[in-house]
């Protein structure tokens, strides 16, 4: 009687075990299946902001990283404002869940809004923006984890601006794509430090800097942005 409970008891061990594999994503855990609305606000006095890309996917991808070389998505997204090549490297990765750039061009005061979707298992966030009245500076988050969010819940974060480290911070007409200087935006020359940091901040021709031409109203002083997750489903 004993070896035949031992063996049954054995068999329902092996039963759980299959059922809880089977039940195991690529992930390596839950396939339970998460919304987010994701809004971008913009708290600048007078940087536009250029349509948000939004990330989700799991912690073995980058987005970007601070003291990392810009890869050529964030250099296009930073320089002019285009988030399609940087939207692109993430679709091609198979860490990511789902992306989507925002509606359009987001005014100071103005907002944002895109939702994303996936699993809900090592889940993290990473957005760019950029702030169109400059070189190449931008804003966001690189791989902040939603996984403590219920749903209904909202976190907030306010954001700062970073330098893409691609172009020059020469504030000359030629190289701002935004309505202060209507200028190429992106372009494949990298004449600049090469990695990303914090922005230093815009001079312009108010504090001395002759062929700026900004002013004191596009100054970046942080935060620049206010980023709001609420998870819907």
């Amino acid at each position: 009687m004993t070896t035949y409970l031992n063996r049954i008891l054995f068999l329902v061990i092996v039963l759980g075990l299959i059922i809880s594999l089977a039940g195991c994503g690529s992930d390596g855990g839950s396939s339970t299946k998460a919304r987010f609305e994701v809004t971008l606000t913009n708290l600048t006095a007078n940087q536009p902001m250029a349509p948000m890309a939004a990330i989700l996917h799991n912690q073995n991808f980058t987005a970007w990283q601070l003291s990392a070389v810009a890869s050529d998505g964030l250099e296009q997204l930073a320089e002019g404002g285009d988030p399609t090549a940087f939207l692109t490297e993430a679709a091609d990765n198979t860490d990511v869940r789902d992306n989507l750039a925002g509606g359009g061009i987001t005014p100071p005061g103005g907002s944002d809004r895109v939702t994303l979707s996936g699993t809900l298992n090592g889940t993290r966030l990473s957005v760019a923006s950029m702030l169109v009245n400059s070189n190449d500076a931008f804003t966001g988050i690189s791989g902040h984890s939603l996984d403590s969010l219920q749903v209904g819940q909202s976190i907030v974060i306010d954001v700062n601006s970073y330098d893409a480290g691609t172009e020059d911070n020469s504030e000359t007409a030629s190289g701002i794509p935004g309505p202060a200087g209507g200028g190429e935006g992106f372009n494949a020359v990298r004449d600049d430090r090469d990695f990303i940091a914090v922005h230093p901040g815009v001079v312009s021709a108010d504090d001395g800097l002759a062929t700026s031409v900004l002013d004191e109203s596009h100054r970046i002083q942080n935060p620049v942005a206010r980023l709001k997750v609420t998870r819907t489903d």
